[in-house]
């Protein structure tokens, strides 16, 4: 690993200057400065579409998202929220529904008060309206009207930094797990190296260009790997294994990570399963791999739940330095009689959370807005979920939907940007893996090395 580069960010001199309180004033609010006002059910954030307010993707600053809070000189005790984009235009209320209104007008005026860890409300002076998502969360509520209603879950609100305060990374022995960011190697197995990979066309474009031993040696710690079920067990494939030559055995490119992990034991991997085989079938590849049980690493029985992530000193010490993560459905593995975890496979919708997949297309133009891959038409988890004592890991997908080179090397210089100005506001922590196709062109290395020079409290 190369020497980790300057400082990405330093202590805000803004998270030093609290907004002045009245003296009668019982409750405290945050620092003065930039936010975006994030749901902390959804967490999408507050956006001004010419003069409506509605929550849409986290876009850094793009989209009208960022709101500069300071106290209101015309109404003591309260605060206004005033567009970073347009001077003198506050986020308030007008007929039920949030908008941006006159920033010297009673409706620009909001009551902030704490509510939970680090969630606000915001409340209108006088009445008990507050701001509040339009919508229980169905998953597709995006973009949808802001409004103001009754209290309630909806009305919790993260008033997010634009520019948050950081820390200097711990000493190495003092480091935890979910503070230090990997290098992610997206569709590892499709490398065109070790073996085929998908039918003959999609086989021209592989997501990365070296073998798996080549990827361990380079620095990647986290392979994103898909699994299929064929009658002879679990294999690595790009939608199915049709057609594909020389396909390779889940438990062959576990094994070469197994072996990497023995003879380098300060070392820590991570993979990650997208996973369409019976667990039966899952369990049964995994006792194929010769020393898995010495270094796989079980959080599910060292309480990680109940007291955080360990220290990377401490898994080295205790020899378990692999970690294997499924996107399989626990419901449907309980509904079959056998769990994953139960052969220490992980539910990754249990332990990390995970931006949407893609950027776009292969060429052309980027969305680089940052939300949850896990946020459907039935499913709200949000980047920003924490439980008390808990924060799940970060995973922070960088590419697109088809592999061109010359495109993954633009974007993975712009790796370190994205994470920085997008991602780590959207999801409040930092990224623990960027996962990236093409991880040897562009450096996305120097990403990893800036990001593990601080934490994100």
């Amino acid at each position: 690993m190369r020497t980790p580069h300057a400082l990405l960010a330093t202590t805000s001199a803004l998270a030093a200057v609290l907004v002045p309180t009245p003296a009668h004033a019982a409750t405290p609010v945050p620092a003065a400065g930039s936010y975006y006002v994030q749901s902390a059910v959804t967490g999408l954030n507050a956006s001004d579409d010419r003069g409506a307010v509605e929550q849409h993707r986290p876009r850094g600053d793009e989209d009208h998202q960022r709101w500069n809070l300071r106290a209101n000189g015309s109404s003591s005790g309260s605060y206004v929220l005033e567009s970073v984009d347009t001077a003198g235009s506050c986020l308030g209320r007008s007929g039920g529904q949030a908008r941006t209104v006159a920033c010297t007008g009673s409706d620009a005026a909001w009551e902030i008060s704490p509510v939970g860890d680090d969630e606000y409300t915001l409340k209108a002076p006088g009445s008990d309206d507050y701001l509040t998502s339009a919508n229980k969360p169905s998953g597709a509520n995006y973009p949808d009207q802001l409004a103001v209603g009754g209290p309630g879950s909806l009305a919790a609100w993260y008033l997010t930094p634009v520019s948050p305060t950081t820390l200097p990374m711990p000493p190495q022995d003092q480091r935890t797990l979910d503070q230090v960011t990997f290098l992610t190697a997206h569709n590892a197995y499709a490398n065109g190296v070790d073996g085929g990979f998908a039918p003959p066309f999609v086989n021209f474009f592989p997501n990365q260009s070296r073998g798996i031993d080549r990827q361990l040696a380079d620095g990647v710690r986290g392979f994103m790997l898909d699994i299929h079920q064929t009658p002879d067990g679990a294999i690595l494939c790009h939608d199915s294994c049709t057609l594909v030559s020389r396909p390779v055995a889940l438990w062959v490119d576990v094994q070469r990570m197994v072996d990497f992990l023995k003879t380098h034991p300060d070392q820590v991997v991570t993979v990650f399963l997208e996973d369409y085989v019976d667990p039966g079938v899952l369990r049964s590849e995994l006792a194929r791999v010769g020393g898995l049980s010495d270094v796989l690493y079980r959080p599910d029985r060292e309480g990680v739940r109940e007291h955080g992530w360990p220290k990377m000193a401490d898994l080295v010490a205790a020899g378990h330095r692999l970690l294997i993560f499924s996107d399989h459905s626990r419901a449907v593995d309980e509904s079959a009689g056998l769990t994953r975890d139960s052969f220490g496979v992980m539910y990754q919708r249990e332990w990390t959370v995970e931006n949407y997949w893609s950027m776009g297309p292969g060429a052309g133009s980027s969305d680089w807005s940052c939300y949850s891959r896990w946020y459907d038409a039935g499913t709200n988890t949000p980047l920003t979920r924490t439980e008390t004592g808990f924060r799940p890991l970060f995973v922070m997908n960088h590419f697109r939907d088809a592999t061109v080179a010359a495109t993954a090397q633009t974007d993975n210089t712009k790796l370190a940007d994205r994470a920085r100005r997008f991602c780590q506001p959207a999801a409040r922590k930092k990224p623990n893996f960027l996962a990236v196709d093409r991880y040897d062109l562009g450096d996305p290395m120097a990403a990893v090395d800036a990001l593990d020079t601080y934490i994100y409290p």
